[in-house]
């Protein structure tokens, strides 16, 4: 591919998933390869820079104030394969042009900075983040860096997220300071070796693909070596040209910012749009009311559906058309005759609102105590992890052998029951027990239904896992730090209730519908993988070197986890050291915690701090407090001192 085809698929590639990651890669690529700057008509020369760099190493050897590395020092460079340098440029290594991970010298009442690996960014140039602290408490048992040092987290997934950093501005009455052990440094023993254009190198896929090739240990502690770092090959411009580079390449990644900050406007809009017409839609109240918000729909479906997520909302708000049987074309709506609850919506002739207790024989839940019975064989345990994706799913199934003298029977499942959980981290997820193997018991975190007419229980699956149906109505119920229901809560969920001649009719509506959602999903998801791959091949043809996006490296799960997700705030100075929020602005304002975790990179404790601080300071909204229903409008509640509503967390059951 060259320059105009490049120019004729910036779009696709730009609105690619992950483009704009790409075209930062590629920056960075064709900078520090000489493909990004025009030569000018100066006489400098690389190579007259390394004869002065190697005076001044020699000068610092003798004086006993460079540690050198005998070992690698002897080694030739190796030249990557199919990069060609300009001609007034040289091929190096950091071991040749500076100081691998140097030692300060400070008395021990100095105030230095102190950097966890939390305060080292993943953005391009974004500020470090340090704390002061004195010398002789940091001196020992972290790695040292001062200003005018490049640092390179070395420890997956830090590395591969881009954690480094040009130090400058260090905190402190010396301007040194020490931090993770986790990080490689570099100290430029020449003028004439920028430390942003060392950056640029270390951020480059010249280094990070071979890099990551080259790391060593298991997985999730795997560690760019310190002889990669050392010795892998550094295309060395002069002095002048190197800066020009970090010009061309700070200009142009303010550029992808603005193009990033435009895509997320953009999906915001469409984000609106698209909601706004979606509750036209379930807001119909006749067929004729129906058919006008469709026709509108239908007009812009293209502009506001482009990723597989967008569809869920959708297919639920079909569902509950269905459900409520809107999508019946002679269906006449009454309202309903229930002055207790005004906000019922009407239902066709023959319909009517009635409670799921209404509807069931009875629902129960199991007994507690059964951890006893467990066994290795025997009839199935059924907890609440085994009911997920909108079904009953054993893939590590848990058995029970009960003695003669316990009674299950009311645990007891056949085909056609509903369960629902009603504890643990997800709290009213609902599945129909198909036909099962052998025998199965329910344990105490799941409510067993048991309808008066099985032949709804598919019916009413379909609107307990709806988001304008059971879920909606559950939500009220799960709040604090420990989400539940009880049985009273389970059975007092409003069903529509249909004839039931025409609930053969409706269910085959719902799966109709549900396929072609599927399908829609699956076509954009497609569509979203074609562009992807576009945009790598496009950027792998102009660099050379395949930038294709790894996933991330399995990380330990912290016990406690957030299962809210963690949305923007108020918007950050562009000066504010404010990590987290920075990547909640570039994925539309809202991520999972643990997404924005491996993003971040680090320990669990120093990533809870940070989204401590932005919470602090407003840049990320409080996800900690959930109000319990008798709290006052305010966004915490602490009578006599005590925290109420607490942090939502997931519960294994």
């Amino acid at each position: 591919m060259d320059t105009q085809q490049f120019l004729a698929e910036f779009g696709h590639i730009a609105n690619a998933q992950g483009g704009i990651s790409q075209l930062r890669q590629m920056i960075y690529q064709l900078a520090v390869t000489g493909s990004l700057t025009p030569r000018d008509n100066s006489s400098e020369d690389a190579g007259q820079l390394l004869s002065s760099i190697e005076q001044e190493r020699q000068r610092l050897i003798r004086a006993k104030k460079y540690k050198r590395m005998l070992e690698l020092e002897s080694e030739p460079i190796r030249q990557p394969q199919g990069v060609k340098l300009p001609a007034t440029w040289r091929w190096s290594r950091l071991l040749d042009v500076g100081e691998i991970n140097p030692r300060n010298e400070a008395t021990d009442d100095m105030l230095a900075a102190f950097v966890p690996m939390s305060g080292v960014p993943q953005l391009h140039k974004a500020p470090i983040v340090a704390e002061t602290k004195r010398w002789s408490e940091i001196k020992k048992g972290y790695t040292h860096f001062a200003n005018g040092d490049v640092i390179l987290a070395k420890i997956t997934p830090c590395f591969e997220n881009g954690k480094a950093a040009a130090i400058e501005m260090l905190p402190g009455d010396v301007r040194i300071g020490a931090g993770t052990t986790e990080l490689h440094v570099f100290r430029p023993i020449h003028a004439g070796v920028l430390p942003d254009y060392v950056y640029l190198f270390l951020r480059s896929p010249l280094f990070t693909v071979e890099g990551q090739a080259n790391m060593t240990g298991t997985a999730g502690q795997r560690r760019i070596p310190t002889d990669y770092f050392a010795t892998r090959a550094f295309p060395l411009p002069p002095t002048e040209e190197q800066a020009r580079i970090v010009a061309k390449v700070d200009e142009l990644m303010a550029l992808c910012d603005q193009l990033e900050a435009q895509q997320q406007d953009r999906r915001k809009l469409q984000i609106t749009l698209r909601q706004s017409s979606l509750q036209a839609l379930a807001s119909a109240q006749s067929p004729h009311e129906l058919q006008e918000s469709w026709q509108r729909l239908q007009a812009s479906f293209g502009r506001l559906f482009s990723e597989p997520e967008d569809v869920r909302l959708f297919r639920d708000v079909l569902f509950d058309l269905a459900l409520r049987g809107l999508l019946s074309p002679d269906s006449k709506l009454i309202p309903s005759n229930d002055s207790s609850d005004k906000d019922l919506s009407p239902l066709p002739n023959g319909w009517a609102w009635k409670t799921l207790s209404d509807l069931s024989e009875y629902i129960t839940s199991g007994s507690r105590g059964w951890k006893a019975y467990m066994a290795s064989v025997g009839d199935l345990f059924i907890r609440s992890q085994d009911i997920r994706q909108d079904a009953l799913i054993f893939d590590s199934p848990a058995f029970v052998k009960l003695p003669d003298r316990v009674e299950g029977k009311r645990t007891l499942v056949r085909p056609g029951d509903l369960l629902l959980t009603i504890t643990g981290g997800n709290v009213g997820r609902c599945a129909v027990v198909p036909e099962l193997p052998n025998q199965a018991y329910v344990s105490q975190h799941v409510a067993l239904i048991r309808l008066k007419e099985p032949s709804l229980s598919e019916f009413i699956h379909f609107w307990m896992i709806n988001a304008f149906g059971g879920r909606a109505f559950l939500a009220r119920y799960i709040y604090g730090d420990k989400p539940g229901l009880n049985l009273a809560q389970v059975g007092s969920v409003l069903i529509p209730a249909p004839p039931a001649p025409v609930v053969p009719e409706i269910l085959r509506s719902l799966r109709r519908h549900q396929q072609l959602c599927d399908e829609l999903a699956k076509q954009l998801g497609a569509k979203q993988d074609l562009a992807a791959r576009l945009s790598t091949a496009a950027v792998t043809a102009l660099t050379g070197i395949s930038i294709k996006q790894e996933d991330e490296a399995p990380v330990k799960a912290p016990q406690t986890e957030l299962i809210a997700p963690l949305r923007l705030g108020m918007s950050p100075d562009a000066k504010a050291q404010a990590p987290l929020a920075t990547l909640l602005a570039r994925h539309n304002g809202e991520m999972s915690a643990r997404d924005l975790w491996q993003r971040f990179g680090g320990e669990i404790d120093a990533f809870y701090a940070q989204l401590k601080l932005e919470v602090a300071h407003g840049w990320i909204d409080d996800p900690t407090y959930v109000l319990d229903r008798e709290a006052p409008d305010s966004p915490k509640k602490y009578p006599d001192g005590a925290q109420v509503a607490k942090m939502k967390v997931k519960v294994e059951a």
